[in-house]
């Protein structure tokens, strides 16, 4: 079964920071451009960041400078590096395979104090 397995949420204080990972299996990973959305409680799921198979990256304007989107092609694995965590952050974070779309289950990140 293709499958997206997001890991690495938690609970971390505001200015700190996670990092997510997400693996994927049974498919030619290399091939997909990737994503990283999140959902906020009573909030529209957003984009967070994206990268192509060529490792070209993308950010929304909330999270550049803070956030780092790459990938591991030898471990099927696409990352996303968040430092400075702000309290809104704090939101369900999903991987995706764009094309064909393919959402992993999510994981949660919560920055409080």
């Amino acid at each position: 079964q293709v499958q997206l397995v997001e890991s690495g949420g938690g609970l971390v204080q505001p200015g700190g920071s996670l990092r997510l990972s997400c693996t994927a299996s049974r498919m030619i990973f290399s091939s997909y451009a990737m994503g990283w959305y999140r959902q906020a409680p009573g909030k529209q799921r957003e984009l967070v960041a994206t990268i192509t198979s060529g490792g070209a990256t993308n950010y929304a304007d909330s999270v550049k400078g803070r956030f780092t989107i790459s990938r591991d092609n030898a471990n099927n694995t696409v990352y996303l590096q968040m430092n400075t965590l702000k309290p809104e952050d704090t939101a369900v974070y999903y991987c995706k395979r764009h094309v064909p779309p393919l959402w992993g289950q999510g994981t949660q990140v919560t920055v409080s104090s």
